[in-house]
């Protein structure tokens, strides 16, 4: 088994949370940020890559559900 799934709960929530932040920073890390966010986090670049990809696709599902959220209920003119 990889590493990774044998941290506990704690330890991948803690990664997580650094993943979030780093996201909320910036969405497409260059390659040397990620493999920092690796260092950190305690995978390897490739991971983070993928990670990063996966997080930028879940960021534009939820920004195109809130779009047609807004648009259900528009805001009235009167």
């Amino acid at each position: 088994l990889p590493i990774s799934l044998s941290l506990d709960n704690a330890s991948f929530l803690e990664q997580l949370e650094e993943l979030e932040k780093m996201f909320q920073e910036d969405h497409y890390p260059d390659n040397e940020k990620r493999r920092e966010i690796a260092a950190v986090v305690g995978v390897t670049p490739q991971r983070i890559l993928v990670w990063f990809q996966n997080r930028r696709a879940k960021w534009r599902k939820l920004q195109k559900l809130s779009i047609k959220g807004n648009r259900k209920y528009p805001a009235s003119s009167a």
